[in-house]
């Protein structure tokens, strides 16, 4: 791929893919049936729906409209076979919290990538709440084998940031005796939180505290998915540093909690306007229009990381094509993502020719240099594959991307939408 003389356009990103796990998860413990509008395609979200199939949920739909007929606390069944989360660790995490409490013995595993993510943080708080669970390793790696049991609630301080171990004790304390609290050392994103009060469940936050009172869910909740944020901040960055953009994103979601991307390009200088604010579903979503800008470095630490730890290695390409350096710190959480997204986004970028530093904790990104041409890897990380899409708009040559196809994950049809709005 290379530059291309101008961007322009609408875009429809895919339903938001943390909603959409949510959606499909929380309506599965609800008794009755729940309508999903805009449920995100990816193979993460597939990956979801088919273990749920396998313990006893009937969903049915096509395109991006489905129907979960909620099992109630109770009706899950036991798997027949082993649970394959695929890529998805969201998948293994929440269904984890879901399957502690479950009265029957499951094994859930994944592919290469996710059966080498960590998963002792997820075993620790669940065996402190009463269930049995194991892993490769000294129980810290997958594939899990759990044995459900009758839980109750504990208090738990995370020892870092991680939306999907917070929702993962949180699915487990629905079915709990007594209360569960939790401790965030920095807020991190709240879709679980706004969905469990959506099912009419008490569920409290202050500040960085989160307490559950457990109780069956008064009914399903239909969910119109907003657009993803995260497949969103592609095309900010696209029309930040492009030489001649203008795109518009329509009814994406904005939860502050997940929309740091729109901050920081803010703070880079971005010709940015966020428009059309309303809610759904307890989300707020807006319309969010990008040109042509003259991004500055910025630095990047402490409680901005987790608003942004997805959108890492993009705004490492947005610090290349802007003037003076950018920072990242506080970011180690990416070094055990689908790849090492530290290490593989300097490798990468290094290629086309940026001057980017690896530390233990992120990078440093000296701006203004020309992006050229260059073979690159993808890793088979889906989030890598599209920021090297991105670079190929202002390369000064081509880009060879291998296993680009793994943008299955998360936008299978991000190929498509970016020949459609160049020119």
């Amino acid at each position: 791929m290379t530059s291309r003389k101008c961007l322009r356009g609408d875009i429809i990103t895919p339903g938001d893919k943390s909603i959409s796990h949510r959606a499909l998860i929380l309506n599965s413990i609800a008794k009755g049936k729940a309508r999903i509008d805009n449920l995100a395609s990816g193979d993460d979200v597939r990956s979801t729906m088919s273990c749920l199939r396998a313990l006893g949920v009937n969903i049915i739909g096509q395109g991006d409209v489905f129907t979960v007929n909620g099992v109630g606390p109770e009706g899950f069944r036991s798997p027949d076979n082993v649970l394959d989360a695929g890529n998805s660790g969201t998948t293994m995490r929440l269904l984890g919290g879901l399957l502690a409490a479950q009265p029957f013995f499951s094994i859930i595993t994944g592919d290469d990538s996710l059966r080498s993510r960590p998963m002792d943080r997820l075993i620790h708080p669940l065996r402190h709440m009463g269930a049995d669970i194991w892993g490769r390793r000294n129980d810290s790696l997958p594939p899990l084998a759990i044995k459900g049991h009758r839980l109750k609630g504990i208090t738990y301080k995370l020892p870092v940031a991680s939306a999907q171990i917070k929702s993962a004790v949180l699915i487990a304390g629905l079915f709990a005796e007594g209360k569960t609290t939790i401790i965030e050392p920095t807020a991190s994103r709240d879709h679980t939180e706004r969905m469990i009060s959506a099912l009419g469940i008490k569920i409290n936050r202050d500040d960085k505290t989160i307490e559950l009172t457990p109780s069956a869910p008064r009914a399903p909740v239909d969910v119109s998915v907003p657009g993803d944020i995260s497949s969103a901040a592609y095309w900010l960055v696209a029309g930040a540093v492009h030489p001649d953009a203008k795109l518009r994103i329509l009814n994406v979601g904005i939860n502050p909690t997940r929309a740091g991307i729109i901050d920081v390009l803010m703070e880079m200088g971005a010709k940015l306007k966020v428009d059309r604010v309303v809610k759904e579903g307890g989300e707020p979503v807006a319309d969010v229009s990008i040109e042509t800008s003259q991004l500055m470095g910025i630095r990047i630490k402490g409680n901005m990381i987790p608003r942004i730890i997805d959108e890492i290695p993009l705004i490492a390409l947005a610090g290349a094509c802007a003037t003076g350096t950018t920072v990242i710190r506080g970011a180690q959480e990416l070094r055990v993502k689908e790849s090492d997204r530290i290490r593989t986004t300097v490798t990468e970028l290094s290629k086309l020719g940026v001057d980017i530093e690896e530390l233990s904790d992120g990078m440093v990104i000296n701006g203004g240099g020309i992006i050229k041409g260059g073979d690159c890897e993808s890793h088979g990380d889906h989030r890598l594959a599209m920021t090297l899409g991105i670079a190929s708009l202002v390369s000064q040559g081509e880009v060879i991307i291998h296993n680009a196809e793994s943008v299955s994950v998360s936008y299978p049809g991000f190929w498509d939408e970016l020949e459609r709005i160049t020119g």
